[in-house]
């Protein structure tokens, strides 16, 4: 999965590298741009990114399916409602900024044009306080300091403010009156959190949270439901264009209140509290303790019913859940970046839904885990891409799979291969029984010209009632490597080469 994972990598980049070391005359709209690297676009008309996009994606899943045209924003400036500043010093004043990308030099930044400009103010305002207040930012290299990040949520839907400071120890000196003179700068504050991260790490956010003011959460919604944000939930940055992508998603999905769905990866709840709206059950799977109790909470506030979260690894429960004869109809997946893995997609195939709606941010990712489940009895009807981070290379991704069924025209085969005899069929097999046999080991569905053709070339009897075209020139449909392998596994099993 990884070798594949790498190469679609390279796919993705090298078809338009051009593109990227293009370089333009005229000055940047951002003055950071050079140094940043953040907004790989922030220079290109937003038309043209959709384009750019549109044929990315087009280049790397067209094989899949049609890709639908992009969805992207009226104005896509200013979109992130999370907001995250990393503290540092330079010549001597505190700083606040980002990494610079692909490596670990602090960049100062005061003003981002994709950033929500009220929590950037307030950032602004943090770091004006620091001197007066005697407090030093970190500082990696010698693990000295108090103040590691700064991050700010703004709820798009009710304008409630979340202020977060990541802390190096627990006590912030003065801290009173340091909240009293923050809300004084800025009294839309809702509330204002300290974070303990006492660990030498790259990770942003510690185990351990200290409201100082206010309730510690905020709420948001999207598609018409609530939801809790803590300091440690994981929600989208870009809300209205999170609400489009839910909305694509279920429309691929088509729920019904005969449904039971399974939302994997499910976090605080947010399309799985969303989908129990039109499904007649809804299981979210998720990891995080943190996140599975602000998921019941949202249930809870939202007096969803007919919802409920599993607090463990999705992929291991659905197998038990396969194991102990449950089905699902519909499996909804919104991995990170970086995809699923081989286990996850397999407990996935074994569930066995009718339908999977995967929600992805990474196509390259995303086109290794079409290959594994096309693989294994999906089919790719619909890849609507949206765009929820325009400047960037990023985009998201919904597609809908179907299982694929067996023809109902033609003879069911039935068997298990565990309880079967193989002996008597040493040497032959029929053509049913070598496309039984494929099904259930490979998910592949290979027609009599598929396996006459493989005969053929193994020099054995395609049989006196089947007719091949004399001419190999002849048009036909040819066997594709995959299924010749899944073939070529069927004769040695049956002791025929």
């Amino acid at each position: 999965m990884q070798e594949k994972n790498e190469r679609y990598k390279k796919e993705y980049h090298a078809k338009y590298k051009q593109d990227e070391n293009r370089k333009t005359v005229q000055k940047s709209r951002c003055p950071y741009a050079k140094k940043c690297g953040g907004c790989q676009f922030i220079d290109m008309p937003y038309e043209k990114q959709l384009e750019r996009k549109q044929k990315e994606l087009k280049a790397l899943l067209g094989k899949f399916a049609r890709v639908s045209p992009i969805i992207g924003m009226e104005d896509p400036l200013h979109y992130r409602h999370k907001v995250h500043a990393v503290m540092g010093y330079e010549k001597g004043e505190p700083i606040a900024g980002v990494y610079q990308e692909k490596s670990h030099r602090l960049v100062r930044v005061d003003q981002c044009l994709i950033e929500n400009e009220k929590a950037d103010a307030i950032i602004q305002s943090i770091r004006g306080l620091l001197k007066s207040f005697k407090i030093k930012t970190y500082d990696e290299d010698s693990d000295r300091g108090l103040l590691r990040h700064i991050m700010v949520r703004v709820s798009h839907a009710t304008g409630e403010i979340m202020v977060i400071l990541v802390l190096r120890s627990p006590i912030l000196p003065s801290k009173n009156n340091f909240a009293k003179a923050l809300l004084k700068l800025h009294p839309e504050i809702t509330t204002i959190v300290l974070n303990v991260n006492d660990k030498k790490t790259t990770m942003v956010l510690g185990q351990r949270d200290i409201v100082l003011y206010g309730s510690g959460f905020i709420y948001d919604s999207l598609c018409g439901v609530r939801f809790r944000l803590s300091p440690q939930s994981f929600y989208q940055v870009n809300p209205l264009q999170t609400e489009i992508l839910y909305r694509e998603a279920l429309k691929l999905a088509k729920l019904t209140k005969k449904d039971k769905v399974i939302d994997a990866y499910c976090g605080i709840g947010t399309i799985g509290l969303i989908a129990s709206r039109q499904a007649g059950s809804v299981l979210g799977i998720e990891l995080n303790r943190e996140a599975v109790k602000d998921a019941k909470e949202n249930a809870k506030h939202n007096q969803c019913k007919n919802i409920e979260f599993a607090c463990a690894d999705a992929g291991e429960y659905m197998v038990e859940m396969a194991q102990a004869g449950e089905k699902a109809d519909v499996v909804i997946m919104d991995p990170p970046r970086s995809g699923s893995n081989e286990a996850f997609l397999s407990s996935v195939c074994r569930l066995s839904p009718n339908r999977i709606v995967y929600i992805s941010c990474g196509p390259q990712s995303l086109a290794r885990d079409l290959d594994y489940l096309t693989a294994h009895g999906y089919r790719t009807e619909r890849i609507q891409p949206v765009d929820l981070f325009p400047m960037t290379v990023h985009v998201e991704s919904v597609v809908l799979l179907s299982k694929r069924m067996v023809d109902s025209r033609k003879v069911k085969v039935d068997f298990s291969l565990e309880d079967m005899d193989l002996s008597e069929f040493k040497g032959k097999a029929t053509y049913e029984q070598i496309k039984a046999y494929v099904l259930e080991e490979t998910g592949l569905k290979v027609s009599s010209l598929y396996i006459a053709q493989i005969k053929k070339k193994c020099g054995l009897d395609v049989g006196e009632n089947f007719n091949l075209s004399k001419s190999d020139n002849a048009r036909k449909p040819q066997c594709t490597p995959e299924k010749e392998d899944a073939i070529m596994q069927a004769f040695k099993l049956f002791g025929m080469i």
